[in-house]
C-alpha cells in the first residue's frame, strides 16, 4: 500500500517520534529507513508532487524530502540529495500562506528547509518566518544557522561528507567548542 501524507504526519508528529526529532539514534534512523525509504525514493523521483496541493500534503512532502534523508542517510552526501526540492516545496507553501493553517510544530518543520540552506537569502527568510510565528526556540537555531552561513557562506560541518575542502578558518572553527555538528 502506498504511503500517504496523513501517514507521514501521524508518524512524524507522534509522541513516540518527537523525542528523536533532533536527538536521533542509529536504531531510530534504521526504523525510519525501513518504513519510509520507498516514500523518500518516490519523492526524490517526483512521484509525490501531488502532495503539495494541500497545506498538510506540502508539509508531509517537506518532511520526507528534508528530514527523512538526514536520518536515513546520516553521514552520507545523500542526506542532502533532496534538500533543494524541499526548499522549493516549502517556499511554494509559504507563498500561498499555507503555513498559517499549520500548528506551531508544523510551521517549524515547514520552515526548516530554509534554515538548512546555504544561501543567505533563505537564512534571512527563515529567521523572519520563525520570528513572525513566535517560535522562540526555533528562532534561536535559525539565527545560529544564519550566523554560520554569514561567516562561512556554507556549513563547514558538511564539507567532509560533501567532498569539499575546508578553509583554514573552517578547520579552526570545526575544532572549537563553538562548532556546530548538525
Amino acid at each position: 500500500m502506498p504511503v500517504c501524507p496523513e501517514e507521514i504526519l501521524e508518524f512524524w508528529f507522534s509522541g513516540d517520534v518527537r523525542p528523536f526529532w533532533f536527538r536521533s539514534t542509529p536504531e531510530f534512523d534504521a526504523k525510519l529507513r525501513e518504513r519510509f525509504l520507498a516514500a523518500w525514493q518516490a519523492a526524490a523521483r517526483g512521484e509525490l508532487e501531488g502532495w503539495q496541493d494541500t497545506p498538510e500534503g506540502a508539509l508531509a512532502l517537506v518532511i520526507v524530502l528534508d528530514q527523512f534523508p538526514l536520518n536515513m542517510f546520516r553521514g552520507q552526501a545523500r542526506s542532502f540529495a533532496t534538500e533543494a526540492r524541499s526548499r522549493e516545496v516549502a517556499a511554494a507553501a509559504i507563498d500561498q500562506g499555507w503555513d498559517r493553517e499549520l500548528d506551531a510544530a508544523g510551521k517549524a518543520f515547514l520552515y526548516l528547509p530554509l534554515m538548512h540552506s546555504e544561501a543567505l537569502a533563505d537564512q534571512d527568510r527563515s529567521v523572519q518566518l520563525y520570528r513572525d510565528a513566535g517560535l522562540v526556540d526555533s528562532l534561536r537555531w535559525a539565527e545560529h544557522h544564519r550566523g554560520i552561513i554569514r561567516r562561512f557562506g556554507r556549513f563547514p560541518h558538511r564539507n567532509e561528507v560533501l567532498g569539499r575542502e575546508n578553509t583554514p578558518e573552517e578547520i579552526l572553527w570545526l575544532a572549537s567548542k563553538e562548532a556546530f555538528r548538525g
